[in-house]
């Protein structure tokens, strides 16, 4: 978006919502709070509920307050002034009209919908009837974008009428997190990994996303949309993207996407017998997370569901680089532990020169990516074991360590919310760390095949118990290739 302007106001529809509170107004705070927005710049929340402007900033403060990081007085009264309220609903032109007088003078405005995906298109059409929809204006949509390929299609038409493709940011929060990025910097600023990272080394790759809690009142979206369609179609998907894309020719947008395309369209499509041998689904029932009893879905629903709250499957991607490496991925509610984690596994050495029990000590090398709850990469390499063994040396695996938040420790330092990075990135124009039209509906056409081949299965969801790590189909799957999830 070369000569993009700068943006001067970000309107926030769904402005008084849980994502707005939680995730994007402390966002905007935090670079306020580093010098990141620009002069000027102005906020404007914007949603159905009828609130003063006091009102919100009152709800405003108080969230930031109760924040780890505490509320600065003095970012505080700076970042206030920026901020408006407007009680609408944008869906309308009229609705959308309230929102004019807050914009006068801004040449170029961001569109945030943190609302509902059936929204999309009234909105823009709302915008558009009004007068607000510029030719610098950009907008921004959350996930999922549809819950197919058809869907996703109409949304990304509607939303394509009013706003150029250059001018639409399709944001996944995953992209925003410093791990994710840190693995293009590993993979593409260091000559180490590149003559390893393809299928003479690497043996499989694991993508996990778990996640404890369960979906509690949130069970009317995901019974629509389930594990597959909630993260594995995006969050996980772009993860696998970052880890098998080829090097692109520089960093520019559309170079970047490209290849990530490329990954997309070498996926192997699924069958009726991938859906047996190479895919699980699962969905919790009563357990124990964290110490405490639980109930199942169904309960939390109130009446039986044969929506997949765990997914597992094998994807296979078609190309020079991975034919023939394995990526297993697994996601799922009520899980043990929150975690999401990226594990390259390498081959082991072709022969072992060490004897006795130094030659079952060795393990093959591991590069784990963990992007949440800790960000940190580690590289497990063998070593001799301090001391002295009868008949030889011992063997250890020990890992290399690259932990941001302990190399990057120090006064005011903070885990940054991965919402601060896209927001900056839509500020200045820079696309790279969001989604194209095409990625999200390559990435539905594949899933769109996951799903259809498990209707045709008839493949129903397993029980598994919270607080388990799934079905014990999922430890199957990965079982039939001689292998074991890394837990």
């Amino acid at each position: 978006m070369a000569g993009t302007p700068q943006a001067d106001v970000i309107v926030l529809f769904g402005g008084a919502g849980d994502l707005a509170r939680r995730m994007l107004l402390p966002s905007l705070y935090f670079l306020d709070s580093d010098g990141f927005l620009p002069d000027g710049f102005k906020v404007v929340a914007t949603a159905r509920t009828e609130m003063t402007r006091d009102g919100f900033l009152d709800m405003m403060r108080a969230d930031l307050a109760a924040r780890p990081e505490g509320l600065d007085e003095a970012v505080w009264k700076r970042f206030a002034w920026r901020v408006e309220y407007v009680a609408a609903d944008a869906t309308t032109e009229e609705g959308a009209a309230l929102l004019k007088p807050h914009l006068a003078g801004s040449r170029a405005p961001i569109f945030y919908l943190a609302l509902s995906p059936s929204l999309y298109g009234r909105v823009c059409v709302a915008l558009a009837a009004a007068g607000l929809a510029g030719d610098d204006s950009r907008i921004v949509l959350e996930k999922p974008i549809g819950r197919d390929l058809e869907s996703s299609k109409v949304i990304n038409v509607s939303v394509g009428a009013v706003f150029d493709e250059e001018r639409i940011f399709r944001i996944d929060h995953y992209l925003g997190k410093e791990t994710v990025q840190n693995l293009i910097a590993l993979r593409f600023a260091n000559t180490l990994f590149e003559p390893l990272w393809n299928n003479l080394t690497v043996d499989h790759v694991q993508i996990t996303v778990a996640e404890t809690e369960g979906v509690g009142e949130r069970w009317p979206y995901y019974d629509e949309y389930g594990a597959l369609r909630d993260m594995l179609q995006n969050h996980m998907l772009q993860l696998l993207c970052l880890v098998a894309m080829e090097p692109p020719a520089d960093l520019d947008p559309e170079s970047v996407r490209n290849e990530k395309v490329k990954v997309l369209r070498s996926l192997r499509r699924f069958t009726r017998a991938d859906a047996q041998s190479a895919s699980i689904r699962g969905q919790y029932t009563p357990g124990v997370v964290g110490g405490k009893q639980v109930g199942g879905y169904e309960q939390e629903r109130g009446q039986p569901s044969d929506t997949e709250t765990f997914v597992a499957l094998r994807a296979d991607i078609d190309n020079w680089r991975w034919a023939g490496v394995p990526f297993f991925l697994r996601t799922g509610k009520r899980l043990p532990e929150r975690r999401t984690q990226i594990a390259i596994q390498f081959k082991g050495v072709p022969h072992s020169i060490f004897g006795g029990a130094a030659k079952d000590d060795l393990t093959a090398n591991r590069l784990v990516i963990d992007l949440q709850p800790d960000e940190d990469i580690e590289l497990l390499l063998m070593n001799k074991a301090p001391g002295i063994a009868q008949g030889g040396i011992r063997l250890q695996s020990l890992p290399l360590s690259l932990s941001l938040m302990k190399a990057y420790e120090g006064p005011g330092a903070r885990r940054r919310i991965a919402y601060e990075r896209l927001l900056l990135d839509v500020i200045v124009g820079n696309s790279t760390l969001f989604v194209r039209r095409d990625e999200v509906e390559e990435a539905w056409r594949w899933v769109d095949g996951v799903a259809q081949a498990w209707k045709e299965a008839g493949m129903a969801p397993k029980p598994y118990a919270a607080g388990s790590w799934g079905p014990a189909g999922a430890f199957a799957l990965i079982e039939r290739s001689e292998r074991a999830w890394y837990d």
